[in-house]
């Protein structure tokens, strides 16, 4: 200090000292007490005024024994009187005891002390005493014995790790988890003590907890010997000033929670398992979508590879068959299931297979005994059948180790054969897979014979759309579809039920695709075949990638060609949707047909508006020009293409309908599925075979056709696209700017390819065309090449000869793409071809 009783410590010291929370020292509070060897008081340190009351100018220069309450206690529980100290410290290190002090508020404050006598060189001997609260100094010996004690008797593995992830500090417990001494974990790292797949992850927590305070619970890792499982907490551990010293860990081991939280897991799976089936089976009334719905279920959430095999007459409607002549009737492949798909997979399980089983094979055996049969060894599965059946080989080459045979039964009598298989990586079928597939296997039973009474009465009406309606309908990139046929009539009008609805989806070029929905007027054997030949040439015209008015106006001209004879003109309505990803573009043509539907989400909620196409007029009617609407959709939209059965009411004015599917589209949950949306529509409406004629249903007499599709993009960045003027440097900036791209994109295999046949391209058109030249790329699937320029005459593929020096363009775009055409637009021409992506 000053001679002003100032500090001179300096400004900038001061005031980090200011900021620096308490430490253990200010924890404990450690007064320093001088006095001389007659017990006279030398000095009186600010913390002892703190602890004991009086100040030190006051306590300067008295006898400390006038503050006592009473005779001091030695460690040693000794009372000590007060001539007594100096005699003791001229023969001990130093004295230790407690004090009782009479605080200047009248209370009495103990203290733990510890005296020594100090003997200057030069000068008067003089006794140096610390005092601590006692209070204050049990409460941190009591910690430090809690601590002690959890570290020796706590079951969990305790450890302290320091600032640089090294163990100081390890209970006994963890020393018997990690199977090493403690000594030889104290001062390593988990790196140095633990295997590599539990150090890591360790590592990187305790770095997490380091640098964010945030502490980790319950984190389960692998154990180190890699049978059974530990759970891991961390905690940083931070000084009352702020600095971080380290950080504590807890270990248990969880082995046997983690078995039994995998027991009830794998419990509740298999209910969610049974209620789910039950669900999809419960909506389902066709024999061939039960079972391929059966085997999709179950893969790959309890076996790899599954196979429903029935008897033809399930599959057709027909009686079931006799018992005793089981074995000898072959049974029908009709769903399944794989977990990967490849061509040795694709020749096992073929739907529509074929198969008959000899009696004494253990699927004859099953067949004949309706007992379920388990093998789990490859010596089983080759004497399940015949001697080198490659059907067999092939299983065991998959890497099949497991395999169990159900029998599919309803009212005693059986159906087929549920086939169950587990590849490598999977354990074997237990006791458990058993029971849950008898039950799955019976509740499937049930829905399949329900199935098969509803087809034997529906077979013979149906068996016309099922042959013209789509049998398969794609996938497109950037696009979901859903869609349902319900025919009309009653069991009492057959023939109604062969209408004249139908739909289809077309795979365009450009990864584009082409949504359909007609409606041939009439109903009949005759309305069906129209409706056939319709569809027909709407695909083949469709494959010239003609603009939709272009289209339907030639399908309007080859109306007396589609029809049966010249007295039965043809009337039919369509809708022809032509939707591209990779802009989000949607073209809508109409040909008098009820307007479409654009699904979206909006505030919170579905909206369901319809399409202001223009509407244009039946096929049939002729000389009446097609428009056209094209407008951008929203992401995730989707559009509700059908036909005039599911609006249509006896009574009613057609819009009444619209309106009623609009407001039904636009209570639709949140997030629903395409799949969902089409049985709930289906419901709502009434539409069905036992719909009432004055419920608001079809009335059994009109068939439905809904196609729906949610329209999504492409990912972002999968197009870019240039535009070049028609001058001769373009050849070279078109081939430079997509090379750019395919490297951008990781296509540097198609860099060369591509580069050479845009080159040709883009040459051809500077030849021809006085315009500007667009470049297109599209990465999807395949990769979309597009070249235009506003010169509407096509290109031609010629044979060149050795002699031309040019005219091999086209040849080599046909010769080198998997597929090109040509494609017309309002200014001119779009050639393209697309690539394979390697």
């Amino acid at each position: 200090m000053d001679e002003d009783g100032v500090s001179d410590t300096p400004r900038a010291f001061r005031s980090a000292a200011d900021r620096v929370a308490t430490s253990l020292l200010d924890t404990l509070r450690v007064g320093i007490v001088m006095f001389d060897t007659r017990g006279y008081i030398l000095l009186w340190s600010p913390t002892t005024e703190e602890i004991l009351g009086w100040p030190s100018e006051h306590m300067i220069g008295q006898y400390y024994v006038d503050y006592l309450t009473d005779i001091p206690v030695s460690s040693d529980g000794d009372l000590v009187g007060p001539g007594d100290f100096y005699s003791v410290l001229s023969h001990e290190k130093y004295w230790r005891g407690i004090l009782r002090v009479r605080h200047p508020d009248g209370h009495t404050v103990e203290v733990e002390g510890r005296a020594s006598l100090i003997t200057p060189a030069e000068g008067s001997p003089f006794i140096l005493a610390n005092l601590v609260e006692t209070s204050r100094l049990r409460t941190v010996e009591q910690d430090l014995a809690a601590l002690d004690a959890l570290f020796a008797t706590s079951p969990l593995g305790i450890a302290v790790f320091d600032t640089e992830h090294r163990y100081i500090r390890v209970n006994e417990a963890l020393a018997r988890l990690d199977a090493k001494p403690a000594d030889e974990i104290v001062g390593r790292t988990v790196h140095e003590v633990l295997p590599g797949h539990m150090a890591d992850q360790l590592a990187r927590l305790q770095s997490l907890v380091l640098r964010t305070g945030r502490p980790v619970v319950d984190s389960v890792v692998l154990a180190p010997d890699g049978h059974g499982w530990r759970s891991v907490s961390y905690g940083r551990l931070t000084a009352p000033d702020g600095r971080v010293l380290g950080i504590s860990s807890t270990v248990m081991d969880v082995t046997e929670r983690r078995e039994a939280l995998e027991k009830m897991e794998r419990a509740r799976q298999r209910l969610k398992l049974l209620d789910d089936i039950g669900v999809v089976l419960g909506d389902l009334l066709d024999v061939h979508r039960i079972a391929d719905a059966l085997a999709g279920a179950l893969v790959p959430r309890l076996t790899d590879y599954a196979s429903v095999m029935l008897y033809g007459a399930v599959a057709h409607g027909g009686e079931l068959p006799r018992s005793g002549h089981l074995p000898d009737t072959p049974l029908l492949q009709l769903g399944t299931a794989a977990r990967h798909r490849g061509p040795a997979v694709d020749s096992v399980l073929r739907v529509g297979r074929e198969i008959a089983f000899a009696p004494d094979s253990v699927f004859g055996e099953v067949l004949g005994s309706t007992v379920p049969h388990l093998m789990l060894s490859e010596e089983e599965l080759l004497s399940a059948t015949y001697p080198g059946d490659p059907t067999v080989r092939v299983t065991i080459d998959l890497g099949v180790h497991a395999v169990l045979v159900v029998p599919l039964r309803a009212r005693g009598i059986i159906l087929g054969l549920l086939v169950l298989s587990r590849g490598a990586g999977r354990p074997a079928f237990d006791r458990d897979d058993l029971a849950l597939t008898m039950e799955l296997a019976g509740r499937a039973g049930t829905s399949l014979d329900n199935a098969r009474l509803y087809a034997r009465e529906r077979e013979s009406a149906l068996m016309l759309q099922r042959s013209l309606l789509p049998q398969h309908v794609p996938s497109p990139a950037g696009v979901r579809v859903a869609y349902r046929y319900v025919p009309g009539g009653s069991r009492a009008e057959p023939d109604a039920a062969a209408g004249g609805d139908w739909f289809d989806v077309i795979p365009l070029a450009g990864g584009r695709v082409a949504f359909v929905v007609g409606d041939v007027m009439g109903h009949g054997l005759r309305a069906a075949a129209t409706m056939g030949r319709l569809r027909t040439a709407v695909r083949t015209l469709a494959g010239l990638d003609l603009p939709p008015d272009e289209l339907l106006r030639r399908v309007d001209e080859l109306a007396d060609d589609l029809v049966q004879g010249p007295d039965e003109p043809l009337m039919a309505t369509c809708a022809y949707v032509v939707y591209d990803p990779s802009t989000r573009r949607c073209t809508f043509t109409m040909a008098g047909h009820v307007p479409p539907l654009l699904l979206h989400r909006s505030a919170g909620h579905w909206t369901a508006v319809p399409v202001e196409a223009p509407p244009g007029t039946p096929l049939g009617v002729g000389g009446v020009p097609y428009e056209s609407l094209e407008t951008q959709v929203e992401e995730g939209s989707v559009l509700v293409l059908y036909t005039d059965g599911l609006i249509e009411h006896r009574g009613e004015d057609i819009t009444d309908g619209l309106d009623r599917l609009a407001a039904l589209l636009g209570a639709l949950p949140a997030h629903p599925r395409l799949e969902d949306i089409c049985d709930r529509v289906l419901t709502d409406l009434g539409v069905g075979d036992g719909a009432s004629p004055d419920s608001g249903g079809t009335g059994g007499v009109d068939d439905v056709a809904l196609l729906l599709a949610q329209l999504g993009g492409l990912p972002e960045g999968s197009t870019t696209s240039w535009t070049f003027p028609a001058e001769t440097y373009a050849v070279r900036r078109a081939r430079d700017a997509v090379r750019r791209a395919l490297r951008g994109w990781g296509l540097d295999a198609l860099v060369d390819d591509t580069a050479l046949l845009v080159s040709e391209l883009v040459t051809n058109s500077l030849r021809h065309a006085h315009g500007p030249i667009g470049v297109r790329m599209v990465r999807g699937s395949s990769l979309l090449v597009e070249v235009s320029d506003p010169l509407p005459v096509p290109p031609r593929e010629r044979t060149a000869t050795a002699d031309d020096e040019g005219g091999r363009g086209i040849q080599l775009v046909a010769r080198a793409a998997r597929r090109w055409g040509t494609r017309y637009g309002p200014i001119g021409k779009t050639v393209w071809f697309e690539l394979p992506l390697r």
